[in-house]
Parts: structure tokens; sequence; C-alpha cells
């Protein structure tokens, strides 16, 4: 099998399984538990806040961990809309948020919450011009993805915050497919909180986190919650979350090799797919006016569902996707390929090809090979 859904989810690492072993071997108990089984627990989990925090240059007092990406999105959208002032029922998303955003709209608009979506520009930037004539008296939150799960886009998010910084409006973004991939700097970012999670990063699944910026208002979702700081209720998973910590250490340092290659692959993919005149072409068109990730190659494949494609790549051993997983089964367009300009057609058209740490040119070769036998069936049946 030849698998390029890493933006899907990763396999777990060498380094998250030993650490996993071991910390369900020799430090099983209960974090939360004053005897000293527990405080080897809550040594280790403490350990890892600190770790995480300093991956992402913020403070160990701000992690919250979770089970995952969308727990970590609904979580920490839903705790600082509680904790704000009454007035502040307005919030901002872009119209390129996970899925799982969308999922949290509908809730939070059967709590009173007003949203508004705000759609990027032509080039797929959520700029300051997108937001400002959005802004008003009771907007309280803007939540903009990080970067986009289907089409890698990156977003400026230094551009954005002093922004909403000056009229008090807290900034989230998920973060989930960027952490690990390329350097985040809370600081920098000027994000009042973020969501991680662990398997994008060869972490285990079922596990993730939430930093909010010391300061920011929030108030749980579970009324008297005791575990996490009153963050999320249940036992905290310290041998899973050492795991992730292990991943992430292991993907941070590896970062810049990562990308470098991944950006070869890409070039690569992209010579092939040209050479064999395979009508494939980019969600978003590249053009230097805004970053993305190399390893995440979101196409429209002319004449073919991607559902199609995809389950025609399957059949041949290779593992590719039609966008995110956490949306399969839902036939119907993307928001966020429809916020781009995509019409409801190509964006039945699209896959995702994504690339991770054992990727090689010959995966891509037996990729190609398959694509050009679709290209030719779809010639042969036009001249018919």
């Amino acid at each position: 099998m030849i698998y390029l859904d890493y933006a899907a989810s990763t396999p777990m690492c060498d380094e998250a399984l030993n650490m996993y072993n071991t910390l369900n071997k020799e430090m099983f108990g209960n974090a939360s538990s004053l005897h000293d089984a527990g405080g080897h627990a809550a040594y280790a989990l403490d350990f890892s806040r600190q770790r995480i925090a300093d991956m992402i240059g913020g403070q160990k007092e701000g992690v919250y961990f979770t089970t995952g990406g969308t727990e970590s999105n609904m979580l920490a959208v839903q705790s600082i809309l509680n904790g704000l002032p009454q007035h502040k029922k307005h919030w901002i998303m872009s119209a390129l948020e996970h899925h799982s955003m969308y999922n949290l709209a509908a809730l939070l608009e059967r709590q009173g919450y007003e949203l508004t979506i705000v759609q990027p520009d032509k080039e797929g930037r959520i700029t300051r011009d997108n937001l400002l004539p959005y802004l008003r008296e009771d907007t309280g939150l803007v939540s903009v993805q990080h970067a986009n799960s289907e089409t890698g886009l990156i977003q400026d998010l230094t551009n954005l915050s002093p922004l909403l910084r000056e009229r008090g409006i807290v900034l989230h973004s998920d973060a989930v497919q960027t952490f690990g991939n390329i350097p985040i700097d809370v600081a920098a970012l000027g994000v009042d909180a973020i969501s991680i999670s662990s398997h994008k990063v060869y972490g285990p699944k079922g596990v993730g986190a939430v930093f909010l910026r010391p300061g920011t208002p929030w108030r749980p979702v579970y009324p008297d919650t005791l575990h996490e700081n009153g963050f999320r209720p249940g036992t905290v998973n310290v041998p899973g979350i050492a795991a992730f910590v292990a991943a992430a250490e292991m993907m941070t340092k590896q970062m810049e090799l990562h990308q470098e290659r991944y950006a070869r692959l890409r070039q690569y993919f992209f010579t092939k797919i040209q050479e064999r005149s395979i009508p494939l072409r980019l969600a978003a068109q590249e053009n230097n006016k805004i970053e993305r990730l190399s390893h995440i190659l979101g196409c429209f494949f002319h004449g073919y569902e991607g559902q199609y494609v995809m389950l025609e790549c399957n059949r041949s051993g290779v593992c590719i996707s039609t966008g995110s997983a956490c949306s399969a089964g839902h036939h119907e367009p993307s928001p966020a390929l429809q916020a781009l300009g995509a019409s409801s057609r190509e964006a039945l058209q699209f896959i995702r090809i994504s690339f991770g740490k054992t990727t090689t040119a010959g995966d891509l070769d037996v990729l190609v090979d398959i694509l050009t036998d679709l290209t030719s069936r779809q010639e042969r049946s036009l001249s018919r």
C-alpha cells in the first residue's frame, strides 16, 4: 500500500510508540491521585505541558490537553465565548475553516450566538480588508484557520492580530495542519488561542491540545469540571500526551528538512503531470502572495468526480482523499473550495494528495501512472 493521505492522519513514529509503551507500564497512575503513582503521572503531565508551550512560544499555564483537533476547536471557541461579556454575542470565522467549526457554528446559533462567515479574497487570503467591514461593537471572537486542510493555504495571522487586539477581540486559530510542519510562535502571530492535534504529527490518535494565552477570558463548557484546570472533564491520558510530545519534538527538530523534501516532491509530481498531459490543476493556484504547506496538494481532476478517482487509486493500492477525513461520507461541495471560487461541479472533482516522512518519488510515479490511465480512458470515451 502507498499512503498519500498524511493530512488526514499519520502513523505513530517510534519515538511516540516507545514513550507510550513506557509510560503505560511505568506511569499509569491517575495524575489527580495524591499517592506516588499519581505524583509521577502528574510530573510527566506537567513536563509535557511545558514542552508543548516551548514549541509554540507560549506559557505552560495556557496549555490544556484534549482528545484531538475537533474537540480543541469546539472547546476553545465555546470556552472563550462563555467567558466574554454578555453583550459579546457576535463571532466571526473564515469560510475556509475545518468541518468541525461548521458543526460548532450550528450548535452556537441555537445558544443565541450570531455568526458571520468571511470569504477570502481571490488569492485565498483572509485580510484586514476582508475582516474590517464585519467587526462590530458586539464582536467577541474571530477564528481563522492557520492553514487550510484541503489546499494547504497559510493565512497571515500577524497581519490580522493587531486589528483585533486594538478592538479587544479574541483571535483563535486552528493550527492542526501547521503545528509540527512550520514554525509556530503564538506571541509573534499575535493569536490568543490555537488548536493542535497529535495524530497529524506522528503521535497517537485521541490526543490534542488548546493553547489559551493567560489572561484570555474563558469559562468552562462543562461546569464544575476538575481536570485540566476546569477546561475539560475526564481522567487525563498521560501516556498519550507524553507520546504526542515525543512525536511533536521529533517533527519540530526535522521541520526544515521535511519541508525542503516536500517542496521537491511537489515539483516532481507536477512536472510528471505536465509531461503526461493529465488534466489536473491546483484548487488554489500557485502565486508568491500567499504561502502554503508544500506537502498538501489539493487538485481538481477534470472529467472525473474526486470520489471515483479516490476509489480507483485505492483499487490500485494508493491512498488519497477527497478532502478532510472529518467530512468523508458527506457527498457535497466543500465550503472552503467554493469560497475559493470553485463551482459545485469543480468542487466534486476535488482530490487531495498529501506527503509524509516516507513518501518517495517512486510512490508518486505509481500515482501518476494511475492518473494517466484514467486520462486515457477519458480520452477514449470522448473519441467514441
